[in-house]
């Protein structure tokens, strides 16, 4: 079984621990996994749900769905981004407490991006990760 992943947050940098992520993720040679964007297309065609909230929930059951098929959890997530449609104080309010969920603690480097536009006129949120391979 692989190291787990060390997590810092240096002194010298903002302490990110009480936000839920880390500002350095590093991570032990093995192989890794390099997951594309996942937005809020759900199984079998169905309309994309309205809402940022309601999207950030397709979109993490779509990253868990990817995880579970690489036999990998939350915890082996050395990087996350997420892309928001026009990010702002109140997307960041909507939006991040459901990811801290998801991750269950787990506190992987995080990047936000604002984004005028993602690959769908009704797409606000997409979610990319960078995964270390378990054992």
């Amino acid at each position: 079984m692989p190291a787990p992943i060390t997590r810092l947050n240096p002194a010298a940098m903002p302490d990110s621990t009480a936000l839920g992520y880390s500002q350095i993720s590093v991570v032990e040679p093995g192989r890794m996994a390099f997951v594309s964007g996942q937005v809020a297309a759900l199984p079998g065609g169905a309309p994309v749900p309205e809402g940022l909230a309601a999207q950030t929930e397709a979109a993490l059951a779509n990253c868990a769905a990817a995880l579970a098929d690489l036999g990998a959890s939350p915890a082996d997530i050395a990087m996350l981004r997420l892309y928001v449609v026009g990010l702002d104080d109140a997307a960041m309010g909507e939006s991040f407490p459901l990811v801290l969920a998801w991750l269950e603690g787990a506190a992987p480097s995080i990047t936000g991006i604002g984004v005028a536009a993602l690959a769908g006129p009704d797409l606000k949120i997409e979610i990319e990760m960078v995964v270390r391979l378990p054992g």
